[in-house]
């Protein structure tokens, strides 16, 4: 399959992007107002042995004393950074690539960032977003909100995330509304964010059904597919591969949650993100540059942005500086949704203490090249890029699934 609507360029260390565009687009990162969900706490403790041995005995222990289960489902966590040290970073890798930077702050059902930045930058263009959650059947889909307009930001925000939180709205005809609502601003761009993630921890295969269905439904109304610096190589071009199928075309978002800018930014001839938007909805072209972090493993680049998420921040605020206080749990004792510094936990259970000292150690830069050695072929990025075909990897089955008619 030859890609016509998607060009893809490997930044290298002491490359500049200068001779190829003009501006470059970091979409998708996270700030301290994001709520990131912790019901995926569970599944992934017991994956680590060391850590596993801690979190068992620390949780059975838990039951045991409290007679209750831990309720993960409304816990959530923070990521550290403000929204200026996040905003600052993306502005300075963009510059030193030789682009003038856009950078679309996105945390999940909240454009306060975004609203901080503007304040603190009003001569800088720093478009109005969110990562959305859009309930559907039995999942749920991240949808990339970029550059609302300002003047109507809050009431547009106040609709969305009514849907997203009121179930008795819940259906194809009210979010169909929705989405005509974003479409008829043309400065607006609507991305569906890892879109072949199985993020819901439902299952691959019921994930693939409930993507086929969302995107026969509702597909017309997104403007691209995201490459996520944060997903393996494969899956990224399975989504390339996908995004060409039902004639759409891919966007790069970075999905940082730590201290490490984007890996992957949007690169272009235009001078505002609307004029973005525009050339993303009407041309259905885009062109896409992996910094030289994406190559390194995405293994340990996980491990180093868990550590950084959980390391202890002197110069921030007081009351964000601990990771204990960055994350919060309802105990069941009728006082709600509490960090864990406030339920009087002095250093955190032993097998987070273990984890964070885990992460540290596996997540360092000098031990990437371990993780290199047990990187499948297919998950090993290319050094360039100059034959545009890529093999359908991991998703064959979901193009066919899709007419043209449906999905676009």
């Amino acid at each position: 399959m030859a890609h016509t609507r998607t060009r893809l360029h490997h930044l290298h260390d002491g490359e500049t992007l200068d001779s190829k565009a003009k501006t470059g687009i970091s979409l998708h990162c996270h700030t301290q107002f994001s709520k990131e969900n912790l019901d995926f706490l569970p599944h992934y403790a017991d994956r680590v042995p060391l850590i596993a041995y801690f979190w068992r005995r620390e949780y059975n222990l838990y039951r045991e004393r409290e007679q209750r289960d831990i309720d993960f489902d409304t816990a959530y966590w923070t990521p550290p950074l403000t929204p200026q040290i996040v905003y600052s970073s993306e502005k300075q890798q963009i510059e030193n690539a030789g682009l003038k930077p856009i950078v679309s702050i996105t945390d999940h059902d909240c454009i306060d960032a975004n609203l901080d930045v503007n304040a603190a930058h009003p001569s800088e263009e720093a478009p109005i977003s969110m990562e959305w959650t859009v309930p559907f059947d039995r999942g749920f889909f991240h949808i990339g909100v970029h550059n609302l307009p300002p003047q109507s930001a809050h009431a547009i925000t106040a609709q969305l995330l009514e849907y997203t939180f009121d179930p008795t709205l819940h259906s194809t005809q009210k979010l169909n509304e929705l989405f005509q609502i974003l479409e008829e601003i043309p400065d607006v761009l609507v991305v569906l964010n890892h879109p072949l993630w199985d993020i819901e921890m439902v299952g691959q295969t019921l994930h693939d059904a409930l993507l086929t269905d969302f995107l026969k439904i509702h597909g017309r109304w997104i403007h691209a597919l995201e490459v996520n610096g944060f997903r393996k190589w494969s899956e990224n071009k399975a989504t390339i591969n996908l995004a060409e199928s039902i004639g759409k075309p891919v966007v790069a978002g970075g999905d940082r949650h730590g201290c490490r800018p984007n890996t992957v930014i949007n690169i272009s001839k235009c001078s505002t993100f609307g004029e973005y938007a525009d050339e993303i909805r009407t041309s259905d072209r885009n062109e896409i540059a992996l910094m030289p972090q994406y190559e390194r493993p995405l293994c340990s680049r996980q491990l180093e942005s868990a550590s950084e998420i959980l390391r202890e921040y002197t110069n921030l605020p007081e009351g964000r500086q601990c990771w204990m206080q960055r994350m919060f749990f309802d105990t069941g004792e009728g006082y709600g949704l509490r960090s864990i510094s406030e339920i009087g936990m002095i250093n955190g259970p032993i097998w987070m203490r273990a984890a964070i000292r885990t992460f540290a150690i596996l997540g360092s830069p000098p031990l990437a090249v371990l993780f290199r050695f047990v990187r499948r072929k297919a998950d090993r990025v290319p050094f360039e890029f100059e034959d545009p075909h890529l093999e359908l990897t991991e998703v064959e089955e979901i193009p066919g699934k899709l007419s043209s008619e449906t999905a676009l």
